[in-house]
């Protein structure tokens, strides 16, 4: 059987945030509600349950056990508009 190699608290940040990214990258909005709901930004969630566990608990994501996708908070999806940011700086250079 396989085995997850273990990562370092470096590595660990790194993945975090290239998954924050992927979900923002591949998500989309769902409209305002007619219940009063704001506009929602979700996506996908197949990745590293260790990582996204991760992502909440930095309060960039919210997830539950029966939800199929995830919901990026104002704080994910900000966190991840910057990271695109830093990813086209590096990639002009």
């Amino acid at each position: 059987m396989d085995q997850v190699r273990e990562t370092s608290c470096d590595e660990q940040k790194k993945l975090a945030d290239l998954s924050l990214l992927l979900l923002y990258l591949s998500s989309w909005e769902e409209p305002a509600g007619a219940n009063g709901k704001d506009a929602q930004v979700r996506s996908w969630k197949g990745y590293r349950f260790d990582v996204l566990d991760l992502l909440e608990s930095g309060q960039m994501i919210e997830q539950r056990y029966n939800w199929k996708s995830v919901l990026l908070t104002p704080k994910g999806v900000e966190r991840a508009r910057s990271l695109c940011r830093l990813w086209k700086e590096g990639a002009s250079t």
